[in-house]
């Protein structure tokens, strides 16, 4: 390194370092620090929003306080005609604080239709294959507290069930294509990340598809406004799904004890017999005690769809299981007052 560069390099940590000072930012940097807990081999997943700006601050101030390197990634899904030049854009303002940022461009053909979950899983493959490139285990996302509960409102309007409404609640990991997922700044609101740009960069990328009424993502943002007005605020959200991951939880129990106490597994031939009363337990325990025995013997990643077990459960329970009956993967038969569950071959 130059006498040049190296000076340029001090410049650019005394500037990082200084807006710590600020106690607002200092407050949440101490916070995602603790959520980190030490790990190294990080990686970043920048969009140019203001979430994803305060997440590549904080990851910086923590390079530099922890003495690891970390790497930056933007994705170019090239479905604007201005991508290109909004991920060149981000590239140039994370130069104010020395962030090498790499552009991971979406190449070939593009979806008509369901285009925002298609954009996700894309930008999912092409982060954590660069991960894998890079030797990264941990790549960090910018999600926060006002995700949850918009993801909350859209799994209560499809009509999913507690454990669909409780099983984003809080979570700060997981794996996507064996790099952990990691969401350090999931307790803060959107405001605070905001703030922490706005104070650093001054300025971000204003991303057009957060204003287009045509996704469900964005009339949700709008319900959830004019349920504010109304009294619902985040805190008595956060209180909502914290009582029903406690309900969640406590139904977890109990179909590990219908599991435990009524079923009997053969591990060398990959088999479950299934005990009569282990049907006559409450209708949710026998449903998720049997989509575990079905994922489990079947081996599949996803569950079995549920209308799939409900219809199932009502075979079994009016003693319609016949020799063929199938379902993800499995043999399921009954012998006297037994069911068993086997690998389909």
């Amino acid at each position: 390194m130059t006498q040049k560069s190296l000076i340029a390099k001090k410049k650019s940590l005394r500037i990082t370092l200084k807006y710590l000072k600020d106690n607002r930012i200092n407050k949440v940097f101490i916070e995602f620090k603790k959520n980190l807990n030490n790990l190294k081999n990080l990686g970043v997943a920048v969009s140019g929003g203001p979430d994803s700006l305060s997440l590549s601050f904080l990851s910086k101030c923590l390079s530099i306080q922890k003495n690891i390197k970390i790497r930056f990634y933007i994705v170019d899904h090239k479905l604007r005609t201005n991508s290109s030049s909004e991920a060149k854009f981000v590239t140039l303002i994370l130069k104010k604080f020395g962030i090498n940022c790499k552009i991971l461009t979406w190449i070939g053909k593009k979806p008509k239709s369901n285009i925002q979950a298609a954009a996700r899983k894309k930008r999912y493959s092409l982060l954590t294959n660069q991960c894998k490139k890079d030797n990264i285990d941990n790549l960090l996302l910018g999600h926060h507290i006002d995700d949850l509960y918009e993801n909350f409102i859209i799994r209560l309007l499809r009509g999913s069930g507690l454990k669909g409404l409780t099983s984003f609640g809080g979570k700060s990991e997981y794996k996507v294509n064996d790099i952990n997922i990691l969401r350090p700044l999931i307790n803060f609101e959107k405001d605070e990340l905001t703030y922490i740009t706005k104070k650093t960069f001054g300025s971000y990328v204003k991303d057009p598809s957060n204003t287009d009424k045509t996704f469900k993502r964005i009339n949700i943002r709008s319900l959830i406004s004019n349920l504010k007005k109304e009294g619902l605020d985040q805190k008595k959200l956060k209180l909502t799904i914290r009582n029903l991951k406690d309900s969640e939880i406590t139904i977890n129990f109990y179909v590990k004890k219908n599991i435990d106490e009524n079923t009997r597994f053969i591990k060398n031939k990959n088999i479950f017999f299934v005990k009569s009363i282990f049907f006559e337990q409450p209708n949710e325990i026998v449903f998720r005690s049997l989509s575990f025995l079905i994922k489990k013997i079947g081996g599949k990643y996803y569950n079995v769809r549920g209308k799939s077990i409900e219809n199932l459960i009502k075979k079994i329970k009016k003693d319609e299981v016949g020799k063929k009956t199938t379902l993800g993967g499995c043999f399921i038969e009954k012998f006297q007052k037994t069911i068993i569950i086997s690998v389909e071959n």
